[in-house]
């Protein structure tokens, strides 16, 4: 009896290839016939599944998305439950960071998306504002922490949040780009993190 084809599966393979070639040869070098090579399928297949070169792009990005949810799932269960503000923006933000090479090449295919959003944005029109959800939803986790009094009642929330995400992007940036190494741009998050969460520290 022949094998019963999962279309999930199959369009999970798809993306997947597209972003192999996205981390590796950036998205200048993504086309529905290369994404049928890297797959080891046919062209036809992959129209099959996705209409035109957009839509395979927006799936790429929900997965990239999906991808980085997963991390952070992965690592707050292995710390267990009811983790403290502190914590939580520690695991998200270091979720983010490139310590390996699977999220070394996530981060190079969410840059290849990045410089395709500067030079042609009307190809990713309608893709879903990941990075404003998260942004979001930081910012209510530390909204509780200060008024919990975890942080300096001075602290803007969102303008912290705002501003740890553009560090953690610029240090995985430099950690891609062979400036620091993982383990360094770890550091100086943590760094920050503590002077943060310092209610010492003048906001």
């Amino acid at each position: 009896m022949p094998r019963r084809v999962d279309h999930e599966e199959r369009r999970a393979h798809i993306t997947a290839a597209l972003l192999r070639i996205a981390g590796t040869r950036g998205l200048q070098a993504v086309s529905m016939r290369e994404v049928a090579a890297e797959a080891g399928i046919s062209l036809r297949l992959v129209q099959y599944y996705v209409s035109d070169k957009p839509t395979l792009l927006r799936l790429g990005l929900d997965e990239l998305a999906a991808r980085l949810d997963r991390r952070i799932r992965e690592r707050a269960a292995a710390r267990g439950a009811g983790l403290a503000p502190r914590a939580v923006l520690e695991v998200v933000l270091t979720s983010i960071l490139p310590v390996d090479e699977a999220s070394r090449l996530d981060r190079m295919a969410w840059s290849a998306y990045f410089a395709v959003a500067l030079t042609d944005p009307a190809l990713l029109a309608g893709a879903t504002n990941h990075p404003d959800a998260l942004e979001d939803w930081l910012t209510t986790v530390l909204v509780r922490a200060r008024d919990s009094g975890d942080v300096n009642s001075g602290r803007e929330p969102r303008t912290e949040v705002a501003a740890l995400l553009a560090l953690t992007n610029g240090l995985s940036d430099s950690v891609v780009g062979g400036q620091r190494d993982a383990d360094a741009a770890l550091a100086i998050l943590d760094y920050q993190l503590d002077r943060l969460f310092d209610r010492s520290t003048p906001a």
